[in-house]
């Protein structure tokens, strides 16, 4: 994991999201993150934003506040 981002904060999230395609969706934001080697915890913080079209990263980030 990267030095100083751990857990599920929303930089270690936004971390495993690099490369993604917007919009995207929830499912498209896991794979991403499948695909960047996100640990369980960050596919979880995922799994539980709203399930909506994410248009741009502010929005990710508006959804993983949600999720917590």
């Amino acid at each position: 994991m990267t030095r100083g981002v751990g857990g599920h904060s929303p930089a270690n999230v936004t971390h495993h999201l690099k490369g993604t395609n917007f919009p995207a969706s929830r499912a498209d934001l896991e794979k991403q993150a499948k695909e960047n080697g996100a640990e369980e915890d960050v596919l979880e913080v995922i799994r539980n934003m709203p399930d909506e079209q994410y248009e741009d990263m502010a929005g990710v980030m508006k959804g993983i506040g949600e999720a917590e």
